[in-house]
């Protein structure tokens, strides 16, 4: 993970130039995988898709690897609480991870936009995670090209859950070992994916139809993770009008100064 506001701003940029989405520092998302039931558990790893799972976090970068994972949260627990008990989570609370300060898009804009995460409605919408309008938009509006454009670049972490289970197929099913030893599997699957990733044989590891791309103006959509692995629940959100205004301001912004094929 970085540690220095430079070394952010290196993520966010890549952002930018890959999706077109400014001050996005990485791409958050959790899934659910499958165990054997742990023992003496009674239901603290029974999700709501009813089966034994535990959970992992991950923040990823604009290339396929992972900035971050926690694994090990008890499937049991509400989705909502599943970030509330992670170190990343204190640690963006309380401001410690060195993340930029708030700037302006570009000149000659005022308002200082927060680096953030890219998260979907699993998340709470704060100042360090960004979150889609909700609801249905018309075509062209501003609202619609933010989720167009949120929605393509946070699913980097989609992809990068589908990758790491059709590579490491352990991943791919349920994974029948108590939760400790299953933490040790998945986190090992994670290393070697960034070790390979960023080795001479990445395209062999990742081919190019593994990623979210556009084709001829066309969205192709690349790997994903499998049906074991299922998703975060949707948490409510009341959103502070502050953030409600950078939004709608970064909305804005995509629309109207952004040359990207909306």
């Amino acid at each position: 993970m970085p540690s220095t506001a430079e070394e952010w701003k290196e993520k966010s940029k890549k952002f930018e130039q890959r999706w077109n989405f400014p001050h996005a520092i990485g791409s958050i998302d959790g899934k659910h995988v499958q165990v054997e039931k742990p023992s003496n558990s009674g239901s603290e790893y029974y999700n709501y898709q009813h089966y034994f799972s535990i959970v992992l976090l991950a923040v990823v970068d604009a290339d396929y690897n992972f900035l971050h994972a926690d694994i090990g949260g008890k499937g049991g627990i509400s989705d909502g609480g599943v970030f509330k008990n992670t170190r990343l989570y204190q640690r963006l609370e309380n401001n410690s991870l060195n993340v930029p300060e708030p700037e302006p898009l570009r000149v000659p804009y005022a308002m200082r936009v927060p680096y953030f995460l890219l998260g979907d409605k699993a998340f709470a919408f704060t100042r360090y995670c960004i979150r889609p309008f909700g609801g249905m938009h018309a075509e062209g509006t501003i609202e619609r090209v933010f989720n167009k454009r949120h929605s393509r670049a946070r699913m980097i972490v989609e992809n990068v859950f589908g990758i790491l289970a059709n590579r490491f197929r352990i991943n791919k099913s349920p994974i029948l070992l108590e939760p400790e030893d299953a933490k040790t599997v998945i986190m090992t699957t994670i290393y070697l994916h960034n070790f390979l990733r960023q080795s001479a044989s990445r395209n062999t590891y990742t081919r190019p139809s593994s990623f979210d791309r556009v084709v001829n103006g066309r969205f192709v959509e690349g790997e994903r993770a499998p049906a074991t692995m299922s998703g975060l629940q949707g948490i409510p959100c009341r959103t502070p009008n502050d953030l409600l205004n950078i939004r709608l301001h970064i909305a804005h912004d995509l629309k109207y100064n952004n040359q990207l094929n909306h």
